[in-house]
């Protein structure tokens, strides 16, 4: 390999730099003047490109929404498309989620392998040929986004209104080998308001409130809820809880006081893309309640219908919106975020359909399902299907990278995930996740192995060199 001796001298240094991004926040917060997206995401843009300048690197900031470094010459530029935003870490995580440590060999952050690792071996990666002396045909762009997360990608948007479409390129933001298939993301909100100011109780348990989820594209691992009754029922509600976590089912806790009881509802985050990864706090939260002998009112109306509707599936059969084909697979339903109170009820939901289907098609069942329940959809960002066939050029390259640098077969892939491959042409997600490491995206004790940034980092220098030539 070409740049292995060059990469393994910047060791100590991409350790070093990884670090010192996951040490910032970067999640969405308050926009700011020139922080659009917040102050935490701003300063992690400035020191990244301060970085960049420091490698010998042309630098540009979009007002906040994003940045590039610059590296070459041509008419002709490839695109290397990062993000350093990343989701809010959760709980119960063994270590700092900001503290970038590293520990057997693994280094441990919000953001370590979703995108921050990633984006500086994509650094170091150009750093490597440029000082290798390498003739560049062609521009190369590490563009920095800072709003992918949360899937509206308005950094993207506002960045491409200023600067040039690369010809190709590749986001280090999936796995590896190579994906070629992306499924179309929907994200919308299904929201109800309550009339009836008196509720029906008929003598039983009132829902003041449910909250638990942070963004639509995480499996909750944590919902609370907020009980109010007689004491009556504290021996139902205890022995329903028994039941669910003696059974393994759920794991559900109880705080009583004199007439409201505490349920809090825990489960196990991951990639909204990958459900079946995480545990949802949600779904068993709202099971549990529709197991209770709860008021006879509009909120219970709305909960069992969640329940029924979507209850703990993951494919949409039961909202009559399940789809898949023989390139992508099975459509992915996740439900996000949860709010409700007495006067109204919120849900997130993240759903991911086959690239040979449409958006129209899945809110045709959408509505039709919601039809004369007064649920009104808000729907919200979305993204069309990507597919880049076996035969095109820049596949080939990536391939013969791929095999050379690991010696593995340099099959190519389908995802539910959304990455910036679909921001411009000829684009596919290209790393990090190798195959057999575990998936930690948006999980608690997200981590990336060294030995496996190193090796990123090798990869991505060799696929610069292929691309500019």
């Amino acid at each position: 390999m070409r740049f292995e001796n060059a990469i393994e001298a910047m060791r100590e240094d991409i350790v070093r730099t990884t670090q010192e991004l996951i040490g910032f926040k970067s999640v969405e917060s308050e926009a700011a003047p020139g922080a659009p997206f917040g102050k935490e995401i701003r300063e992690c843009l400035d020191r990244t490109l301060e970085i960049c300048g420091e490698m010998g690197f042309e630098t540009k900031n979009l007002d906040g929404y994003a940045g590039h470094a610059e590296y070459g010459s041509g008419d002709e530029t490839v695109g290397i498309l990062v993000h350093l935003d990343v989701v809010p870490a959760g709980s119960d995580w063994s270590v700092d989620p900001y503290g970038g440590e590293v520990k057997d060999g693994k280094l441990f952050g919000r953001g370590a392998i979703d995108d921050k690792g990633p984006a500086v071996a994509a650094m170091y990666a150009l750093k490597a040929v440029k000082e290798a002396g390498e003739a560049f045909n062609k521009k190369v762009k590490i563009i920095f986004g800072c709003d992918e997360e949360t899937g509206r990608w308005d950094c993207m948007k506002h960045y491409f209104k200023h600067e040039s479409m690369p010809s190709c390129g590749f986001t280090p933001d999936g796995d590896f080998p190579i994906i070629n298939s992306e499924m179309g993301i929907i994200i919308l909100n299904m929201q109800k308001s309550f009339t009836k100011a008196e509720p029906t109780c008929c003598g039983g348990i009132k829902i003041m409130h449910v909250k638990g989820g942070n963004r639509p594209n995480m499996v909750p691992d944590y919902c609370e809820c907020l009980l109010e009754m007689n004491k009556d029922f504290k021996d139902r509600i205890e022995k329903t809880v028994s039941y669910y976590n003696d059974k393994k089912l759920f794991k559900l806790t109880t705080e009583f006081g004199e007439s409201q009881c505490i349920i809090k509802s825990y489960g196990i985050s991951a990639h909204g893309s990958t459900p079946a990864k995480g545990i949802n706090a949600v779904s068993q939260m709202i099971k549990f309640l529709c197991s209770l002998p709860l008021c006879v009112n509009e909120q219970t109306a709305f909960l069992n219908f969640i329940d029924v509707s979507i209850g703990q599936e993951l494919n949409g059969i039961s909202f009559g919106i399940h789809m898949q084909d023989e390139v992508s697979g099975e459509l992915i339903f996740n439900l996000g975020v949860f709010e409700l109170d007495q006067d109204k009820a919120n849900v997130g939901i993240n759903i991911r359909y086959p690239v040979t289907n449409t958006k129209e098609a899945v809110y045709a069942g959408i509505y039709k399902k919601v039809e004369g329940t007064g649920i009104n959809i808000v729907e919200g960002p979305e993204k069309a299907p990507l597919y880049v066939p076996a035969d095109n050029f820049l596949i080939k390259k990536l391939q013969k990278v791929y095999h050379e640098v690991t010696g593995l077969e340099p099959r190519l892939i389908s995802i539910g995930g959304g990455t910036y491959a679909r921001a411009i042409k000829n684009a596919v997600a290209f790393g990090p996740l190798f195959p057999g490491r575990p998936e930690l995206m948006h999980q608690k004790d997200e981590f990336i192995d060294v030995d496996d940034l190193m090796k990123c980092a090798k990869i991505y220098a060799e696929a610069i060199y292929e691309l500019i030539k």
